[in-house]
């Protein structure tokens, strides 16, 4: 790694652990709390029936807070939380020490920053999404139904406690991993081209700043720093949405089935298709891309933020 990129980023080493953990679940509930609002709005987008589709995203928002208020558009955020701080250490923890050993890897290559970058932070955000499928996977499960109940013909439920204990009557413990293929499918690519985006994008733009190989400058300012992260935020999250976006919609409509239907993924394949054609698989995608290019951006600059206010002393 670039001395002068290296200078704009804290390695894994050099971290407090415990106040890195313990500060981070803070900042990530309150990304969270701001933006959970965009994935109930995508995940009813995209399990709604063709009746029952009520127009864009906006027109969507509006039906939901008129039918239930703020609380429609929180609903099954406990449970998100509740999976939410261990799902996120297991995520950083593994994301961290795999980039660290996956830059090891490919330097003997000498490959370019960028694309040294790219395959060191794809592999390290493919594995970090495998390890924290685990836990992930259930609390989607749960949450998602929680969001769309009542909803285009879904059960309802008195909360995450009654989901998990009538799916786990019905399926057994495997009922909440409905859809775990597609999750490691969707997410696992979705991570590694959001991460392989980031770490490429940052290098791109110090690049086109002057500041490549060999540059003798300063450090730059937070401020500078901040604004190229937040960049590469953007670019990153636009990228993965449009990428993963139809087999995120595949796998939302696995996970929110009622107890009574039980499809496999070629059937909701082939309803999408009879229902909207090919542009059904891109249902909810501005939501989807707005959340995950501003989720991506809050949290990549919360989580390096985390990282130099954690950084140790030297």
């Amino acid at each position: 790694m670039a001395a002068s990129i290296g200078n704009t980023e804290i390695n894994w080493d050099k971290l407090d652990k415990t106040k890195f953990y313990v500060v981070g679940a803070g900042l990530f509930t309150g990304v969270t709390v701001a933006l959970y609002p965009v994935s109930v709005v995508k995940t009813r987008l995209q399990v709604a029936s063709k009746d029952a589709l009520e127009g864009d995203a906006l027109s969507m928002a509006k039906g939901i807070w008129k039918a239930d208020g703020i609380r429609g558009l929180y609903r099954g955020f406990g449970t998100v939380i509740t999976g939410a701080v261990p799902a996120r250490i297991i995520f950083l923890t593994a994301l961290e020490a795999t980039k660290v050993a996956a830059f090891k890897m490919v330097q003997p290559f000498n490959l370019s920053e960028a694309t040294e970058a790219a395959l060191a932070n794809g592999v390290a955000g493919m594995t970090a999404s495998l390890f924290s499928q685990a836990v992930f996977v259930p609390i989607d499960v749960i949450s998602q139904r929680l969001m769309v109940q009542g909803y285009s013909g879904h059960a309802k439920y008195t909360g995450g406690m009654d989901v998990a204990r009538k799916v786990i009557k019905l399926d057994g413990i495997r009922g909440l991993y409905r859809g775990f293929g597609l999750s490691i499918m969707t997410y696992s690519p979705s991570s590694a081209v959001w991460w392989a985006s980031y770490g490429s994008s940052q290098r791109l733009i110090w690049s086109f700043l002057g500041r490549g190989t060999g540059s003798d400058e300063a450090v730059p300012s937070v401020g500078k720093i901040v604004l190229v992260q937040a960049a590469g935020g953007i670019i990153a999250g636009a990228t993965a949405s449009c990428i993963t976006t139809p087999l995120d919609t595949i796998k939302t409509r696995l996970q929110t089935m009622g107890h009574d239907k039980r499809p496999t993924a070629r059937e909701v394949v082939k309803n999408l298709i009879r229902e909207d054609g090919w542009q059904g698989f891109y249902r909810g995608l501005g939501p989807r891309f707005f959340s995950m290019s501003a989720w991506g951006t809050s949290m990549i600059l919360a989580y390096e933020y985390l990282k130099r206010l954690c950084a140790k002393d030297e």
